[in-house]
Protein backbone atom coordinates (compact mmCIF):
# COMPACT_ATOMS: atom_id res chain seq x y z
CA UNK A 1 0.00 0.00 0.00
CA UNK A 2 1.64 3.58 -1.11
CA UNK A 3 0.66 4.99 2.55
CA UNK A 4 2.33 6.72 5.69
CA UNK A 5 0.93 7.42 8.85
CA UNK A 6 2.07 10.73 9.43
CA UNK A 7 1.79 12.17 12.86
CA UNK A 8 1.73 16.17 13.96
CA UNK A 9 2.63 17.80 17.29
CA UNK A 10 1.22 20.91 18.49
CA UNK A 11 1.14 22.79 21.74
CA UNK A 12 -2.23 23.90 23.13
CA UNK A 13 -3.38 26.56 25.93
CA UNK A 14 -6.71 25.97 28.17
CA UNK A 15 -7.79 29.18 25.57
CA UNK A 16 -7.38 27.83 22.36
CA UNK A 17 -9.86 26.77 19.96
CA UNK A 18 -8.55 25.95 16.54
CA UNK A 19 -6.00 22.93 16.26
CA UNK A 20 -4.27 23.20 13.40
CA UNK A 21 -3.40 19.40 11.77
CA UNK A 22 -0.15 18.62 9.85
CA UNK A 23 -1.28 16.90 6.64
CA UNK A 24 2.38 16.07 5.69
CA UNK A 25 0.70 17.86 1.89
CA UNK A 26 1.33 20.90 -0.05
CA UNK A 27 -2.16 19.84 -2.13
CA UNK A 28 -4.68 22.64 -2.14
CA UNK A 29 -7.44 20.76 0.06
CA UNK A 30 -11.04 21.68 -0.90
CA UNK A 31 -12.52 18.02 0.13
CA UNK A 32 -13.71 17.18 3.65
CA UNK A 33 -16.14 14.82 4.58
CA UNK A 34 -16.49 14.07 8.24
CA UNK A 35 -18.01 10.61 8.81
CA UNK A 36 -18.26 10.51 12.48
CA UNK A 37 -15.90 7.86 15.27
CA UNK A 38 -13.11 9.52 14.28
CA UNK A 39 -12.82 9.21 10.78
CA UNK A 40 -12.88 11.37 8.08
CA UNK A 41 -11.55 11.96 4.48
CA UNK A 42 -9.80 14.94 2.91
CA UNK A 43 -9.17 15.68 -0.82
CA UNK A 44 -7.38 18.27 -3.39
CA UNK A 45 -5.49 18.72 -5.87
CA UNK A 46 -2.22 16.44 -7.51
CA UNK A 47 -4.63 13.50 -7.03
CA UNK A 48 -3.89 13.93 -3.13
CA UNK A 49 -6.83 12.12 -0.76
CA UNK A 50 -5.59 12.24 3.26
CA UNK A 51 -7.98 9.95 5.58
CA UNK A 52 -7.76 10.02 8.91
CA UNK A 53 -9.44 7.50 11.51
CA UNK A 54 -8.43 9.16 15.15
CA UNK A 55 -10.05 12.38 15.32
CA UNK A 56 -7.07 13.95 12.53
CA UNK A 57 -4.00 13.15 15.13
CA UNK A 58 -2.96 11.20 12.31
CA UNK A 59 -3.18 11.74 8.31
CA UNK A 60 -2.42 8.38 5.79
CA UNK A 61 -1.94 9.32 2.56
CA UNK A 62 -4.14 6.93 0.22
CA UNK A 63 -3.05 5.84 -2.93
CA UNK A 64 -3.64 8.07 -5.88
CA UNK A 65 -6.18 6.69 -8.29
CA UNK A 66 -5.28 5.56 -11.74
CA UNK A 67 -4.35 8.29 -13.92
CA UNK A 68 -4.83 10.93 -11.35
CA UNK A 69 -1.47 12.28 -10.69
CA UNK A 70 -3.13 15.77 -11.97
CA UNK A 71 -6.64 15.76 -11.05
CA UNK A 72 -7.99 18.06 -8.55
CA UNK A 73 -10.54 16.40 -6.27
CA UNK A 74 -12.78 18.58 -5.41
CA UNK A 75 -15.31 16.62 -3.70
CA UNK A 76 -15.32 13.57 -1.35
CA UNK A 77 -18.12 11.53 0.57
CA UNK A 78 -17.52 9.09 2.67
CA UNK A 79 -19.24 6.33 4.32
CA UNK A 80 -16.89 4.46 7.00
CA UNK A 81 -13.17 4.07 6.98
CA UNK A 82 -12.91 1.85 4.03
CA UNK A 83 -15.71 3.16 1.46
CA UNK A 84 -15.21 6.80 0.17
CA UNK A 85 -16.23 8.15 -3.43
CA UNK A 86 -14.13 10.99 -4.57
CA UNK A 87 -15.09 13.56 -7.46
CA UNK A 88 -12.46 15.47 -9.62
CA UNK A 89 -13.04 18.84 -11.44
CA UNK A 90 -12.00 19.90 -14.55
CA UNK A 91 -12.47 20.11 -18.00
CA UNK A 92 -13.95 17.12 -19.82
CA UNK A 93 -12.99 13.98 -18.73
CA UNK A 94 -10.46 15.68 -16.39
CA UNK A 95 -13.92 15.33 -13.87
CA UNK A 96 -14.10 11.65 -12.81
CA UNK A 97 -15.33 9.57 -10.22
CA UNK A 98 -13.18 7.10 -8.21
CA UNK A 99 -14.25 4.69 -5.81
CA UNK A 100 -12.73 2.81 -2.63
CA UNK A 101 -13.92 -0.10 -0.58
CA UNK A 102 -10.43 -0.73 0.92
CA UNK A 103 -9.11 1.93 3.44
CA UNK A 104 -8.32 3.84 0.09
CA UNK A 105 -5.45 1.08 -0.86
CA UNK A 106 -6.74 0.51 -4.34
CA UNK A 107 -9.19 3.02 -6.68
CA UNK A 108 -11.09 1.88 -9.63
CA UNK A 109 -12.74 4.34 -11.80
CA UNK A 110 -16.84 4.77 -11.61
CA UNK A 111 -17.45 7.26 -14.37
CA UNK A 112 -15.74 10.45 -15.92
CA UNK A 113 -17.58 13.42 -17.51
CA UNK A 114 -19.00 12.54 -21.04
CA UNK A 115 -19.26 16.35 -22.14
CA UNK A 116 -16.04 17.74 -23.79
CA UNK A 117 -17.11 20.85 -22.58
CA UNK A 118 -18.49 19.86 -19.25
CA UNK A 119 -17.12 20.78 -15.57
CA UNK A 120 -17.97 19.52 -12.59
CA UNK A 121 -18.82 20.91 -9.26
CA UNK A 122 -20.44 18.71 -6.79
CA UNK A 123 -20.67 15.66 -5.61
CA UNK A 124 -23.25 14.81 -2.95
CA UNK A 125 -25.40 11.42 -1.78
CA UNK A 126 -28.18 10.42 -1.92
CA UNK A 127 -29.21 9.80 1.44
CA UNK A 128 -26.58 9.73 4.18
CA UNK A 129 -25.95 5.64 3.80
CA UNK A 130 -27.13 5.34 0.53
CA UNK A 131 -24.47 4.13 -2.01
CA UNK A 132 -26.41 6.18 -4.86
CA UNK A 133 -24.72 10.07 -5.23
CA UNK A 134 -25.46 12.86 -7.32
CA UNK A 135 -22.73 15.16 -9.54
CA UNK A 136 -24.09 18.75 -10.95
CA UNK A 137 -22.31 20.09 -13.68
CA UNK A 138 -21.60 23.55 -15.10
CA UNK A 139 -23.87 24.41 -18.10
CA UNK A 140 -23.72 22.37 -21.38
CA UNK A 141 -25.29 23.67 -24.33
CA UNK A 142 -26.81 26.65 -21.51
CA UNK A 143 -28.49 23.40 -19.31
CA UNK A 144 -26.74 22.50 -15.62
CA UNK A 145 -26.69 18.30 -16.04
CA UNK A 146 -27.57 16.32 -13.14
CA UNK A 147 -25.90 12.52 -13.28
CA UNK A 148 -26.43 9.99 -10.91
CA UNK A 149 -23.85 7.49 -10.04
CA UNK A 150 -24.02 4.09 -7.81
CA UNK A 151 -20.72 2.96 -6.54
CA UNK A 152 -21.81 -0.24 -4.84
CA UNK A 153 -22.03 -3.42 -5.30
CA UNK A 154 -21.79 -2.33 -8.73
CA UNK A 155 -21.09 0.82 -10.12
CA UNK A 156 -23.80 2.81 -12.36
CA UNK A 157 -23.75 6.43 -14.42
CA UNK A 158 -26.64 8.10 -15.66
CA UNK A 159 -27.83 12.10 -16.73
CA UNK A 160 -31.21 12.55 -14.92
CA UNK A 161 -31.94 15.83 -16.17
CA UNK A 162 -30.89 19.24 -17.84
CA UNK A 163 -31.80 22.42 -15.62
CA UNK A 164 -31.85 25.36 -18.11
CA UNK A 165 -29.23 28.12 -17.29
CA UNK A 166 -28.80 31.74 -18.05
CA UNK A 167 -26.48 33.06 -20.14
CA UNK A 168 -22.80 32.48 -18.62
CA UNK A 169 -24.38 30.86 -15.56
CA UNK A 170 -22.67 28.25 -13.84
CA UNK A 171 -22.02 26.70 -10.35
CA UNK A 172 -18.88 27.08 -8.56
CA UNK A 173 -16.80 23.83 -7.37
CA UNK A 174 -14.73 25.99 -4.35
CA UNK A 175 -16.07 23.55 -1.63
CA UNK A 176 -18.44 21.00 -2.69
CA UNK A 177 -21.45 22.31 -1.29
CA UNK A 178 -23.03 24.55 -4.03
CA UNK A 179 -25.70 21.40 -4.32
CA UNK A 180 -27.59 20.85 -1.39
CA UNK A 181 -30.37 17.99 -1.23
CA UNK A 182 -31.84 16.13 1.59
CA UNK A 183 -33.31 12.87 0.12
CA UNK A 184 -35.14 11.69 -3.23
CA UNK A 185 -38.82 12.66 -1.86
CA UNK A 186 -38.40 16.29 -0.65
CA UNK A 187 -35.99 18.54 -2.44
CA UNK A 188 -32.89 20.08 -4.06
CA UNK A 189 -31.05 23.38 -4.02
CA UNK A 190 -28.49 24.86 -6.81
CA UNK A 191 -26.52 27.86 -5.96
CA UNK A 192 -25.53 29.72 -8.98
CA UNK A 193 -23.41 32.72 -9.98
CA UNK A 194 -21.94 34.66 -12.52
CA UNK A 195 -22.56 37.94 -15.01
CA UNK A 196 -26.29 37.34 -14.92
CA UNK A 197 -25.66 37.37 -11.34
CA UNK A 198 -26.78 34.64 -8.79
CA UNK A 199 -29.70 32.01 -8.04
CA UNK A 200 -31.34 29.58 -6.15
CA UNK A 201 -32.67 27.00 -8.10
CA UNK A 202 -35.16 24.17 -6.77
CA UNK A 203 -37.95 21.94 -8.23
CA UNK A 204 -41.21 22.50 -7.26
CA UNK A 205 -42.60 19.11 -6.98
CA UNK A 206 -40.88 16.22 -5.61
CA UNK A 207 -38.81 13.46 -7.38
CA UNK A 208 -35.09 13.35 -8.80
CA UNK A 209 -36.64 12.41 -12.26
CA UNK A 210 -39.11 14.62 -12.56
CA UNK A 211 -37.34 17.50 -15.09
CA UNK A 212 -40.34 19.35 -15.70
CA UNK A 213 -40.05 20.58 -12.07
CA UNK A 214 -36.71 22.30 -12.60
CA UNK A 215 -37.73 23.65 -15.77
CA UNK A 216 -41.07 25.48 -14.50
CA UNK A 217 -39.75 26.60 -11.04
CA UNK A 218 -39.41 30.17 -10.62
CA UNK A 219 -35.77 30.27 -9.54
CA UNK A 220 -35.06 32.99 -7.39
CA UNK A 221 -32.58 35.86 -7.70
CA UNK A 222 -30.37 36.43 -5.23
CA UNK A 223 -28.10 39.21 -3.54
CA UNK A 224 -24.50 36.99 -2.95
CA UNK A 225 -22.16 39.05 -5.40
CA UNK A 226 -21.84 41.67 -7.83
CA UNK A 227 -22.40 40.33 -11.22
CA UNK A 228 -19.03 38.75 -12.45
CA UNK A 229 -17.88 35.85 -14.11
CA UNK A 230 -15.79 34.94 -10.56
CA UNK A 231 -18.67 36.26 -7.92
CA UNK A 232 -21.80 34.56 -6.59
CA UNK A 233 -23.26 31.94 -4.64
CA UNK A 234 -20.49 29.20 -3.50
CA UNK A 235 -21.63 27.54 -0.82
CA UNK A 236 -25.63 26.26 0.49
CA UNK A 237 -27.34 24.48 3.43
CA UNK A 238 -30.51 24.19 4.73
CA UNK A 239 -31.37 23.13 8.22
CA UNK A 240 -33.84 20.26 9.82
CA UNK A 241 -36.19 21.41 12.24
CA UNK A 242 -39.45 19.07 12.93
CA UNK A 243 -39.68 16.85 10.17
CA UNK A 244 -39.16 20.38 7.49
CA UNK A 245 -36.59 22.08 6.11
CA UNK A 246 -37.20 25.67 5.99
CA UNK A 247 -34.66 27.35 7.57
CA UNK A 248 -30.87 27.98 5.13
CA UNK A 249 -28.05 29.83 4.42
CA UNK A 250 -26.33 30.70 1.54
CA UNK A 251 -22.91 32.45 1.13
CA UNK A 252 -20.44 34.04 -1.87
CA UNK A 253 -19.13 36.92 -3.11
CA UNK A 254 -16.49 37.73 -5.37
CA UNK A 255 -13.50 35.17 -4.83
CA UNK A 256 -11.04 37.76 -6.56
CA UNK A 257 -11.78 40.49 -3.98
CA UNK A 258 -12.38 38.53 -0.72
CA UNK A 259 -11.82 41.29 1.70
CA UNK A 260 -15.33 42.94 0.08
CA UNK A 261 -18.31 41.93 2.57
CA UNK A 262 -21.15 43.34 0.37
CA UNK A 263 -23.63 40.37 -0.62
CA UNK A 264 -22.11 37.42 1.00
CA UNK A 265 -24.49 35.91 3.20
CA UNK A 266 -28.48 35.37 2.43
CA UNK A 267 -30.95 33.72 4.42
CA UNK A 268 -34.69 32.01 4.33
CA UNK A 269 -37.30 30.88 6.52
CA UNK A 270 -39.53 28.92 3.93
CA UNK A 271 -37.51 26.95 2.13
CA UNK A 272 -35.75 29.08 -0.39
CA UNK A 273 -38.46 30.27 -1.99
CA UNK A 274 -37.63 33.78 -0.77
CA UNK A 275 -33.94 35.25 -0.20
CA UNK A 276 -32.98 38.06 2.23
CA UNK A 277 -29.62 39.39 2.46
CA UNK A 278 -27.80 39.31 5.97
CA UNK A 279 -27.85 42.64 7.98
CA UNK A 280 -24.81 42.06 9.50
CA UNK A 281 -22.68 39.89 6.26
CA UNK A 282 -19.86 38.06 6.72
CA UNK A 283 -16.57 40.22 6.65
CA UNK A 284 -15.65 39.12 3.44
CA UNK A 285 -16.29 36.47 0.44
CA UNK A 286 -16.64 32.79 1.96
CA UNK A 287 -16.62 29.96 0.17
CA UNK A 288 -18.59 27.17 2.63
CA UNK A 289 -21.12 27.39 5.18
CA UNK A 290 -22.30 24.37 7.87
CA UNK A 291 -24.44 24.07 10.48
CA UNK A 292 -23.80 22.77 14.14
CA UNK A 293 -27.25 21.64 15.69
CA UNK A 294 -26.07 20.77 18.88
CA UNK A 295 -25.59 24.48 19.24
CA UNK A 296 -27.66 26.12 16.88
CA UNK A 297 -25.49 27.69 15.66
CA UNK A 298 -23.84 28.44 11.37
CA UNK A 299 -20.15 28.43 10.45
CA UNK A 300 -18.83 29.88 7.61
CA UNK A 301 -15.27 30.14 6.21
CA UNK A 302 -13.23 31.44 3.47
CA UNK A 303 -9.59 33.16 2.56
CA UNK A 304 -9.92 36.26 5.04
CA UNK A 305 -11.50 34.76 8.10
CA UNK A 306 -14.58 32.90 9.87
CA UNK A 307 -17.48 34.22 10.96
CA UNK A 308 -20.46 32.27 12.62
CA UNK A 309 -24.14 33.28 13.51
CA UNK A 310 -26.94 32.20 16.08
CA UNK A 311 -29.70 34.21 14.41
CA UNK A 312 -30.55 31.50 11.53
CA UNK A 313 -27.77 33.87 8.91
CA UNK A 314 -29.27 37.25 9.46
CA UNK A 315 -26.51 38.75 11.45
CA UNK A 316 -22.63 37.61 11.57
CA UNK A 317 -19.75 38.27 13.65
CA UNK A 318 -15.77 37.03 13.42
CA UNK A 319 -14.62 33.85 15.15
CA UNK A 320 -10.70 35.27 15.75
CA UNK A 321 -8.19 32.99 17.01
CA UNK A 322 -8.08 32.55 20.74
CA UNK A 323 -4.76 33.01 23.41
CA UNK A 324 -2.97 29.68 22.45
CA UNK A 325 -3.89 29.68 18.45
CA UNK A 326 -1.72 30.88 15.56
CA UNK A 327 -2.45 34.59 14.18
CA UNK A 328 -3.95 33.10 11.46
CA UNK A 329 -5.88 30.11 12.26
CA UNK A 330 -9.20 31.80 11.32
CA UNK A 331 -7.89 32.41 8.05
CA UNK A 332 -7.06 30.46 4.47
CA UNK A 333 -9.75 28.21 4.45
CA UNK A 334 -11.80 26.56 1.77
CA UNK A 335 -14.32 23.42 3.04
CA UNK A 336 -16.38 22.51 5.72
CA UNK A 337 -17.31 18.98 6.96
CA UNK A 338 -17.81 20.03 11.27
CA UNK A 339 -15.74 19.96 13.28
CA UNK A 340 -12.65 19.96 10.23
CA UNK A 341 -11.83 22.81 7.56
CA UNK A 342 -9.35 22.41 4.99
CA UNK A 343 -7.91 24.96 2.99
CA UNK A 344 -4.65 25.60 0.21
CA UNK A 345 -0.99 24.39 0.48
CA UNK A 346 -2.25 21.28 2.50
CA UNK A 347 -3.74 23.58 5.48
CA UNK A 348 -5.98 21.39 7.90
CA UNK A 349 -7.51 22.55 10.70
CA UNK A 350 -10.37 21.49 13.73
CA UNK A 351 -12.55 23.43 15.80
CA UNK A 352 -12.41 22.45 19.36
CA UNK A 353 -14.95 20.87 21.08
CA UNK A 354 -17.35 23.53 23.42
CA UNK A 355 -16.36 26.75 21.21
CA UNK A 356 -19.24 27.28 19.90
CA UNK A 357 -21.21 26.94 22.87
CA UNK A 358 -19.71 29.95 24.44
CA UNK A 359 -20.09 32.40 21.27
Amino acid sequence: MRAALLLFACTLTANAQWQILDGHTTADLRGIDNVGNGIAWASGSSGTVLRTEDNGKTWQHCATPPDAEKLDFRGVQAFDANRAVIMSSGKGDLSRVYRTNDGCETWSLVAKNPEAEGFWDALTKVSPNSSNLLIIGDPVRKKFPLYVVTAWPDTYFKRLMQIPALEGEAAFAASNSSFFHINTSYGYWLLTGGPMGARVIRPTVHGITDETGWTTFPSTSVPLGVKTESSGGFSIQLREEAGKYLYGVAVGGDYKTPANSDETAINTSDGGKHWSASTTPPHGYRSAVAYDAATKTWITVGPNGTDISTDDGRNWRALKPAAGDADDADKSWNALSLPFVVGPKGRIGVLEAGVLQTK
